[in-house]
């Protein structure tokens, strides 16, 4: 689970426990973080990350292609920087308050949109992609660029068309579109990004997997190096080593005791002590693709309480592996691990689960489908599942004033059912037994 507060997921401050090195925890001394024996072992996997090509992108600009002429959409519209115009065209446009705008129409030459003194970089970038033909136009600083676009789209015979809009484009952005080309029937380019990014390529999955892997070591590593006495940032320390250790650009939240009761935990300051319950959260990026794990375990000895419900909280995340497979709707994925939680004595439906069951995850830590009723009130309100697609699956039960438990794991979707990218979490007192 990834924070949806204002506190980005990639900026909470971090931490982990684990019981199996309990004992050595105690007795360590206050050695400063960063000299962890256990990080500085950690491998080196960078190297085994591959970049995407120029073939992939264009494969991937002809699929979104034929998804327009299925969904009877003449082009759609990329503005600023989103993760949709780096999937298609690997561009990372961040204009601001300027637009810059991608447009791939269905059956013409893409072009770009980009403030005339940025011409020199648009060319650049383009360059290095599957569209280095498309055309490049510029507007000035006092002129109305979505006016621009618009003689674009007229140009290329789309000045009546249907034109989809990114879900993530800025309001300013679109409202000038509507404004300025009347004529244009705006729709969500929905169906086509996400019709496009939903389903992951081999290539795509053995990032992620890279990712998941690189955060399970990471927090395996952060574990054999607590002790009691320590704060959420000298463990936000620690991470931050073990991540540059092994390559990628990661974070992980941290929450102890009363606070991992809160799904998205807290910003107070907080402190290890002997038998604190500790819930890890986050993950890390492998060429643009998102891990997001939760491990949650006690600095010393559980409860009998803690162990149950960690118990009933690895079955609900079981449950729900077992329920995702090809033609499944999302939603059946979610009552399927709400019902163990519920029929476990910690019903009904959201009062200790608080949240979905999970989310898609790809270039965006949150993206689409989601394993809930109604799919966030999506595109969609009823997608079924299908082989290729990514979410997480994190069943949590959180009781106030005491404590939560939350396993969070990524799945693929494949062809007869769903495989974890990780190893689940073999058990409350020994949660990393199984991490290699």
């Amino acid at each position: 689970m990834s924070p949806s507060s204002g506190i980005s997921r990639r900026k909470f401050i971090t931490g982990s426990g684990a019981v199996l090195v309990a004992s050595h925890l105690t007795a360590q001394s206050s050695t400063a973080p960063s000299s962890s024996f256990a990080i500085k072992s950690l491998p080196v996997l960078s190297g085994q990350a591959r970049p995407f090509t120029t073939a992939e992108r264009q494969a991937r600009i002809e699929h979104a292609r034929e998804l327009m002429m299925r969904n009877k959409i003449d082009a759609i519209i990329l503005a600023n920087s989103t993760s949709s115009s780096v999937y298609f065209a690997n561009l990372h446009l961040y204009g601001g308050e300027r637009l810059w705008a991608l447009v791939l129409p269905a059956r013409s030459k893409p072009f770009l949109i980009c403030p005339a003194f940025e011409e020199g970089r648009a060319h650049e970038l383009l360059a290095s992609g599957p569209i280095a033909d498309g055309d490049i136009l510029t507007w000035q600083e006092d002129e109305n660029p979505f006016i621009l676009l618009g003689t674009g789209l007229k140009d290329r015979g789309l000045s009546t068309a249907t034109i989809g809009l990114d879900e993530h484009m800025a309001f300013v952005f679109s409202e000038g579109i509507r404004t300025s080309s009347p004529h244009l029937k705006l729709v969500s380019a929905t169906p086509i990004t996400a019709g496009c990014r939903m389903i992951k390529s081999a290539h795509e999955l053995d990032c992620m997997r890279l990712a998941c892997r690189a955060t399970l070591l990471v927090y395996r590593a952060v574990a054999q190096s607590l002790h009691p006495g320590m704060t959420t940032a000298d463990v936000h320390q620690l991470i931050a080593a073990a991540y540059r250790q092994v390559g990628f650009d990661g974070e992980a939240s941290l929450n102890v005791d009363e606070y991992t009761a809160l799904p998205h935990g807290s910003r107070q300051p907080q402190t290890l002590r002997e038998g604190s319950i500790l819930m890890l959260d986050d993950g890390c990026s492998v060429e643009g693709y998102q891990s997001d794990i939760t491990r949650t375990f006690v600095l010393g000895k559980p409860t009998d309480k803690m162990l149950s419900v960690f118990d009933l909280v690895r079955q609900a995340q079981t449950a729900a592996l077992h329920a995702a497979r090809p033609g499944v709707a999302t939603a059946t994925v979610d009552a399927a691990a709400r019902k163990i939680i519920s029929d476990g004595g910690y019903g009904p439906a959201f009062k200790y689960f608080t949240h979905r069951v999970g989310h898609g995850i790809g270039l965006d830590g949150h993206e689409w489908p989601y394993f809930v009723r109604n799919n966030m009130y999506g595109w969609d309100l009823n997608p079924t599942l299908a082989a290729g697609m990514t979410l997480s699956d994190e069943p949590g039960v959180y009781i106030p004033g005491q404590f939560g438990i939350r396993l969070e794991d990524d799945l693929v979707v494949t062809e007869n059912g769903a495989e974890l990218l990780t190893p689940q979490c073999p058990s409350f007192e020994d949660p990393f037994a199984n991490v290699s």
